[in-house]
Parts: structure tokens; sequence; C-alpha cells
């Protein structure tokens, strides 16, 4: 039975068709920590291989306790399917190659994750795939860098570390001129932003920020809108569109029609998944929805708490500027209102005026905070890029992202904020 409503913190703890395990009643997805699955019977097993039916044969590609995770995520944003992945750089991967092949190229925003970057910019090239680098402060510039070989659009709705959110209904509007979908990366921004209701064909997650938000899991996700109309595009969509020979010469639109608007999911699962592998644990899966239930509880606290560390910064002799979605002005403003609802998110960028020596100090200072590399925990976390691997992006990719000798990545986290606050004051008083 699935729960109908469009309310967020329900569906975390209610979305999709996991009521209660139907062996044991549980209530809870149970861990199911097995490679294999019992395929009944000879028929069975044939149709399963052939996706004349969709079923559990090898952890691999598709496992329960994985299903239920990716059904209450397709339900969060308004997907038709899901898939989870081992990882968020997995889903960015899978997702982009099951539409190109050698000679295409994308067209990605130059304001990503360093590295989305560095997969963009230097891996898809062992592939033949060029990656084609804009701005998105222009929609614009995505038509212009758009040509015959283009297969998808890239953004992410809140980059790390710019903040600046992406323009997706504008960008969306563009490609579907062209029928390119547009990947939205809606790692920073899960239960603010929808980027399906605003055009968006595929959002991609890691996982292991705010989703799972413990730092304790690596995950990813890939959420398939069912609503990009691929069968419409056979020349811009050929790697959906083409007969595939790993399944009797049956292209990915005819091979999802008996199970819906799925083509796309189909491929990156049945296809790249198959192939490569980076299939997300049971126990990883399991406690990737774990952290999914409280997400909307967490993700509240998170944009509070970082709104008041902004103010706090705003107005410290020490800081020469503050990086905050809702601090920004002009068109900067204008998308974060449009686009984000019930705060700005956890992460706040700070940019100290004596530069270098003074972020490490400010780090080496810290008491409360961690000094760690992810983003996204409970706790509240500090990062100097100049000092670890953002600094060595290439200046390109420096300029795009605003990565600076002074600036300083805050997530921050549930604690109180007075406790935060604290923290960062005397963190500041030896900076």
């Amino acid at each position: 039975m699935s729960v109908e409503t469009r309310n967020i913190d329900t569906l975390v703890l209610h979305g999709g068709g996991f009521r209660a395990d139907p062996a044991t009643g549980a209530t809870t997805v149970p861990i199911y920590q097995s490679v294999s699955f019992d395929l009944q019977d000879t028929a069975r097993a044939e149709r399963l291989a052939n996706l004349a039916e969709i079923g559990f044969m090898y952890s691999r590609v598709a496992n329960p306790t994985q299903d239920a995770l990716e059904q209450r995520l397709a339900a969060l944003d308004g997907g038709a399917a899901a898939l989870a992945l081992a990882s968020g750089q997995a889903a960015t991967a899978i997702a982009v190659l099951t539409l190109v092949e050698a000679g295409d190229n994308i067209v990605s925003s130059t304001d990503l994750y360093g590295g989305t970057w560095n997969f963009f910019a230097n891996r898809l090239r062992q592939f033949g795939v060029e990656a084609r680098f804009v701005d998105p402060a222009d929609p614009a510039n995505f038509r212009r860098a758009t040509d015959a070989r283009t297969r998808l659009y890239f953004g992410e709705t809140l980059p790390n570390p710019k903040l600046e959110v992406f323009p997706i209904r504008e960008v969306a509007e563009i490609g579907h001129q062209f029928g390119i979908p547009l990947i939205i990366d809606n790692t920073l921004a899960p239960v603010l932003a929808r980027p399906i209701d605003h055009g968006a064909a595929v959002v991609i997650y890691s996982a292991t920020k705010y989703i799972g938000g413990h730092g304790t899991t690596i995950g990813g996700a890939i959420i398939d809108s069912g609503r990009f109309p691929w069968a419409d595009h056979p020349e811009r969509q050929p790697l959906l569109n083409r007969p595939d020979p790993s399944y009797a010469d049956r292209s990915w639109v005819e091979l999802a029609q008996p199970f819906g608007p799925i083509a796309f999911l189909l491929a990156a699962r049945a296809g790249l998944l198959r192939d490569l592998g980076p299939a997300i644990a049971p126990q990883n899966a399991f406690q990737l929805a774990q952290g999914l239930e409280t997400l909307p509880l967490r993700i509240q606290r998170h944009s509070e708490n970082a709104a008041r560390v902004a103010a706090f910064l705003s107005g410290h002799p020490k800081v020469a500027s503050v990086i905050y979605p809702g601090h920004q002005a002009g068109e900067a403003r204008r998308r974060a209102d449009a686009y984000l609802t019930g705060g700005h998110g956890g992460l706040v960028g700070v940019e100290l005026k004596d530069g270098i020596e003074a972020g490490k100090r400010f780090i080496d200072a810290l008491k409360l905070l961690y000094h760690v590399a992810n983003i996204g925990d409970a706790r509240s976390l500090a990062i100097h890029p100049a000092s670890t691997t953002h600094g060595q992006l290439p200046p390109r990719q420096q300029h795009a992202s605003g990565v600076t000798p002074g600036y300083v990545r805050l997530s921050i986290g549930i604690e109180n904020a007075d406790d935060i606050i604290a923290d960062l004051s005397q963190a500041l008083d030896h900076a």
C-alpha cells in the first residue's frame, strides 16, 4: 500500500510501497544481506533475465533493502523511479554515461563540486566525451554551447562552494527545445528544492551528505522524473532509442514500456550498473533509509542555524565577506527565493581578510566544529579548501567556484546555534 500525499515529512517515512516485511511483519525495512534470490523456476528466471519481469536476481543490480530506499527517494522528489548507488560520485558517473558515447559532448555549469569538475574535465576524455563548461549566470550560454552531439545539460541546485542557485527552469526549457535533458545535482538542497517540479529530467544526490545526515555512510542516488520524452528524440538520444544487443536488440524505450516511463532509469540499472558494478551495500541502503526519515527536521535546523551564523559573521571585523544564499542580492537572490523553499541550506562560506594564514589559524583554533572534508553531517564542520584538495583545482575552476586563499567552508550542524557561534567567535580571535 502506498500513502497518497505530497507532504515531504510524511513521504520520507511512508513513501513507496514498503509498509511491512511480508515475511515477518517488521515495520522497519529489513537488511536483506543476500547476494542472490530464489528464481523459483526456469520460466521466471528467463523473464527476469530478459527484463520481461522486474524482480530480484542478484544484489549487484537490485536488492529489497535498496528497493525500499529507492521508492522513498523517488517519492521525495516526485520522480517515477530511483536508483541507489555506492556513492554520489557513482551516481554522477552512471547518470552521465547512460546517455553518452565517444564523440558526444555535455554542457555543464562551471559552478561544480571539485570531484564532478575533475570527472567531467579529465575522466570523460577517456571515453571520448567532451565536457563544455559555461557560466550559468546567463542560461543562454547553454544554448550557445550546444551542437548536434550534445546529449545532456548538467548543474548543481546549490553549488559547493559558490552557493549561487542554478537557473533550473530556464536551462531545462532550453534543453526541451533540443531534446536535451537537464540533470541536476540536488545534494545540498534536498527537501528545500524539488528540481523535477521546475523541469529537470533527472536528479542526483550524494546521499552521503544530508540524506544520510550523520557522517557514517557513503551512498548516492539517481531519480528519474519519468517526464522526459526520450522516444520523441531518437537522433538526439540514440543510446535510449537504439537497439541494445544485451537485450535481444530491443531499445531501452521499448524495454521500459511495460513498466512505465523509466527508460533512463532502466538503462542506468540494467545497463551501466550491471556492467560497471557500483552497487550500494544493503547495510548502507538501510542506514540511508534511517537518515531519510529525519531529513526534513534536520534540514530545517541546518538552515535556521546557518542563517544565524551567516548573520553573525557578516558583522565581524575579521571577515571580508560571507557567502550564503540568504545574503545574496540581485539575480542570485531571486533564484534562491524561486528555487529554495523553507530555508537556504546549511553551508556558509566565509572569506577572512588576512588570507591563507588567517584561514589556517581559524581552523586550528576551532574546538566544537570538526575539521573534516565532508559536509551535511548533524555536527558542524569546517575546512580551509586552499589547504586541501580544493586548492589543487585548475585556476579556472578555482575562480568559478569561489575558492580563494582566505576562504573557509562551514557546514553548519544541528547543535544549539549559540554554541556554534561561540566557537566561531573564539576561533576568529585567533585568525
